[in-house]
């Protein structure tokens, strides 16, 4: 196996990850990731005890247990370029040997549960559902700097979507990932399911105008009408395609299950949206605590 050198693996002084500041052991196997660093102790307060607490920038991670199940709750900050660092540094958590710099021989799988908010792209939705993702839409480009890519990508839903959302030239090549199904049907039971678009930003890429058009007013619609085998985007929000991709890449199981705040066709938002997270975070620990492994 070949040595990973230091400007493409870096780790701090004390041996701890560069970006997460985190060490192996300080990791569990199942995993909360959420995108806003206020929301780690949220999740965190119903550990029975907490053994790791670390800060890094907007990466906020927290270790504990409940009952004799070990958990972890990270933030990842917002985008696909934060999830990207987050899943690459997971994985060399546990499957490359930071001492020699090496892959390992063995391979260690995790589950990643993404908890977060988003917006419905269908009329009849509600607002303060949750909606659990059978498949990220990514509208970004990133993962298509992967090689392995063409061994998890979905030809058939991503070419059905370029076609039938007469998808811009200028803009990146969409890509779809599925979710793991072990996960969906454990966590996700109970959520509503349907397909999730993974956006590059919250404003324009998402069809919002403040005060700067957007060059294709109608994608919402597009993207919304979109059907394939009665599949839909049920919702937007800017994380869950890298998560799948990635974590599909480095053999890990991901899921993302997200509050609906607003409804973009009904024009709708939620008075407060805080009780329907408190309840998803209870539910998915509740199912998390249940995994076999």
């Amino acid at each position: 196996m070949s040595r990973i050198g230091e400007s493409e693996l870096i780790l701090n002084a004390d041996g701890s990850v560069y970006h997460l500041n985190l060490k192996p052991e300080e990791l569990a196997g199942n995993i909360i990731v959420v995108g806003d660093p206020g929301r780690v102790a949220s999740v965190s307060k119903h550990f029975d005890r907490i053994e790791v607490s670390r800060q890094n920038r907007e990466i906020v991670t927290h270790t504990g247990y409940i009952g004799e199940k070990r958990l972890t709750v990270l933030s990842t900050g917002m985008g696909t370029d934060n999830i990207d660092i987050v899943l690459n540094e997971l994985d060399a958590l546990v499957n490359i040997d930071l001492d020699k710099r090496e892959a390992k021989a063995g391979h260690t799988t995790l589950n990643i549960i993404r908890l977060g908010t988003s917006g419905a792209l269908q009329a009849g939705i509600p607002v303060d559902s949750v909606v659990a993702s059978t498949y990220g839409i990514g509208l970004d480009g990133m993962l298509y700097y992967y090689k392995d890519l063409a061994g998890v990508l979905d030809r058939e839903i991503t070419e059905a979507f370029i076609s039938q959302t007469s998808w811009p030239a200028v803009f990146p090549r969409p890509y779809a990932v599925a979710c793991s199904p072990e996960l969906l049907n454990h966590v996700g039971k109970g959520f509503l399911q349907g397909m999730t678009a993974t956006a590059p930003g919250f404003y324009g890429p998402q069809g919002r105008i403040l005060r700067l058009e957007t060059t294709h007013p109608d994608l919402n619609q597009a993207i919304g009408d979109f059907e394939l085998d009665g599949k839909k985007v049920f919702n937007f929000e800017m994380e869950t395609s890298a998560l799948y991709g990635l974590s599909r890449m480095l053999g890990h199981n991901a899921l993302t299950v997200c509050a609906i705040v607003a409804n973009r066709v009904e024009k709708k938002y939620s008075k407060d949206y805080h009780p329907v997270i408190e309840s998803l975070i209870v539910n998915v620990l509740e199912k998390l605590v249940s995994l076999p492994v």
